[in-house]
């Protein structure tokens, strides 16, 4: 059984940036595929990026790529989301999500999902 705990979320102005942390505890993380989810108020979780189990290949949704970035660190069984340059529409509560699948691609099936942490983009 793997706990996800994420911390980071906050207010920021449009053109901001925040770094998200998503603390495991409980696993073999370093064995896991990472992923980050979002979901805005009324609206469904949608599939923000992910990264293979050693760090080395990332996956990103077309609306974040080139502004975040995903990086783990296996030694503090933590992983990262950091988000530059951010809009409104980013506004939403944030999941890091822990996959059995080494290379996990783009969305698919989580075993383990945090709390959420929010994240407010202000105009």
């Amino acid at each position: 059984q793997v706990q996800l705990v994420e911390s980071g979320g906050g207010l920021v102005q449009v053109g901001g940036s925040l770094r998200l942390s998503c603390a495991a505890s409980g696993g073999a993380f370093s064995s896991y595929g990472m992923g980050w989810f979002r979901q805005a108020p009324g609206k469904e979780r949608e599939f923000v990026g992910a990264l293979s189990w050693s760090g080395g290949i990332t996956y990103y949704a077309d609306s974040v790529k080139g502004r975040f970035t995903i990086s783990r660190d296996n030694a503090k069984n933590t992983v990262y989301l950091q988000m530059n340059n951010l809009k409104p529409e980013d506004t939403a509560v944030y999941y890091c999500a822990a996959t059995g699948k080494r290379f996990p691609g783009w969305g698919g099936h989580y075993d383990y999902w945090g709390q959420g942490t929010q994240v407010t983009v202000s105009s």
